[in-house]
């Protein structure tokens, strides 16, 4: 889909250019009508104007945007060290978008893409389900990277690079059923979570069904806020585990910033790792190799993620064919925050 310019603009409202211009500049000599409607064809067609360099043509543009959700999580850190530290190498200019949640990650795209004449777009985080349609609407080439999704067919300027969370998910949770745990807590995503969370509690419940343990949804605690992989979620998730009364041998949180707030809430709760209560996480991050315990987790290849996804994008600029997804395999690393089970915990 290509860029809709002014001139279109003006033609479809049957206007000239310079009411457009003056719609959009919030001039006051303009019929409110006209404006309204110039305004309702600019929001319909996703035009934006290039406010930041107005006569320089997208080719002369050297500028790759990095659109992250979830930036408070220190999983994404090293991902953009790497990808900044890549994108500057190659003499092409950073520029650093944090997406709400409640954000459309392509709409921010779409406007950034217009306003920057970017040359490339990388998402980190979000992004796992779009209709195939909002994918058109991108119109230079972008990575989707640490998130497990396929992009439709139709979309040939685009592809994605992660790990198999859900694959992943399962072999960490054999590997508590292993060391002797039936009774499982999965300190998991947000409800309406639909992306990586989803794919790691699926992960849970297929490890459980493969060893013949019934999975109990009571088992499942559901984040309490919008900013899931987070120390105090995980603290707080866990007080109402602990304070549900039901029985349970180990704590499986979806990250590891969760399993860290995970351990507090057990110690403030006079219960110790592991002798009560076997913690595990997920991403491999430095926080939890040193923690006290060390939190057993699943580690994902962040660097080399980020320069994949980075060559990538440049392979998709140059025109070159890429696959569509490109797969890292995570490394289980054993801590010091499992151990064998005594009898299940109940509070």
């Amino acid at each position: 889909m290509d860029q809709i310019t002014i001139k279109e603009i003006a033609k479809i409202c049957g206007v000239g250019v310079s009411t457009v211009s003056r719609a959009i500049n919030d001039h006051p000599d303009i019929n409110p009508q006209t404006k309204q409607m110039i305004m309702d064809t600019i929001r319909e067609y996703h035009y934006v104007p290039n406010n930041s360099a107005r006569n320089l043509k997208r080719s002369e543009s050297r500028t790759i945007a990095v659109l992250v959700k979830g930036i408070s999580n220190p999983f994404f850190g090293v991902l953009i060290s790497v990808i900044e530290k890549e994108i500057v190498r190659k003499h092409y200019s950073f520029i650093l978008q944090q997406v709400e949640e409640e954000e459309d990650e392509i709409e921010v795209a779409i406007h950034l893409e217009k306003e920057k004449r970017l040359k490339g777009i990388i998402f980190l985080g979000g992004m796992r389900y779009h209709l195939p349609e909002r994918f058109a609407l991108l119109t230079v080439p972008f990575v989707v990277s640490t998130v497990d999704m396929k992009l439709p067919d139709t979309v040939k300027n685009g592809c994605v690079v992660s790990i198999d969370d859900e694959k992943e998910s399962r072999l960490l949770v054999e590997h508590l059923i292993q060391k002797g745990h039936r009774r499982i807590a999965l300190l998991a995503a947000t409800e309406s979570d639909a992306s990586i969370g989803e794919s790691r509690l699926i992960g849970y419940k297929n490890a459980l069904k493969e060893h013949g343990i019934t999975f109990d949804p009571a088992l499942v605690f559901p984040s309490c806020a919008s900013t899931t992989y987070t120390i105090t979620n995980g603290y707080e998730v866990t007080r109402k585990l602990i304070e549900s009364g039901i029985p349970f041998t180990c704590i499986y949180a979806v990250s590891d910033t969760m399993a860290i707030g995970a351990c507090r809430a057990l110690l403030d709760a006079g219960l110790k790792v592991p002798a009560d209560v076997s913690v595990a996480g997920f991403d491999g991050l430095d926080i939890a190799t040193f923690y006290n315990p060390a939190i057993t987790t699943m580690g994902q290849p962040r660097e080399e993620i980020a320069q994949e996804t980075v060559r990538l994008l440049f392979d998709l600029m140059k025109k070159k064919h890429v696959p569509g997804h490109v797969l890292f395999e995570a490394k289980l690393l054993e801590g010091e925050s499992v151990g064998e089970p005594e009898r299940p915990l109940q509070g």
